[in-house]
């Protein structure tokens, strides 16, 4: 079992940054994959970014390529999502998630540890 806490969401002008931070406990952190996932309102949950046990493997969805970077600390137990030239329709609640054997999984069925999420609202 792993449990995860996600921190680090606010109100943001468009054009800003974030660092959103999850914190794990329980198992080993670093025998599962992570990944960020969000859900705008009214919209289904959708893939972020993910990244394999070892960070020597990320994947992002093309609508946040190039401007977030999903990174992890092993020795800390922590993932992170730097989130960089923020757009309104960015805002979502963000949630980061952990799978067991530690490949990247971009579907929210594949993953199979959750957090409650941190909410983003980017402003114009």
């Amino acid at each position: 079992q792993v449990q995860l806490v996600e921190s680090g969401g606010g109100l943001v002008q468009a054009g800003g940054s974030l660092r959103l931070s999850c914190a794990a406990s329980g198992r080993t952190f670093s025998n599962y994959a992570m990944g960020w996932f969000r859900q705008a309102p009214g919209k289904e949950r959708e893939f972020v970014a993910t990244i394999n046990w070892n960070g020597g493997r990320t994947y992002y969805a093309d609508s946040v390529k190039g401007r977030f970077t999903i990174s992890r600390d092993n020795a800390k137990n922590m993932g992170y999502l730097q989130i960089n030239s923020l757009k309104p329709e960015d805002t979502a609640v963000y949630y980061c998630a952990a799978r067991i054997f530690g490949a990247i999984a971009t579907t929210s069925s594949a993953m199979d540890y959750w957090g409650e999420g941190t909410l983003v609202t980017v402003s114009s």
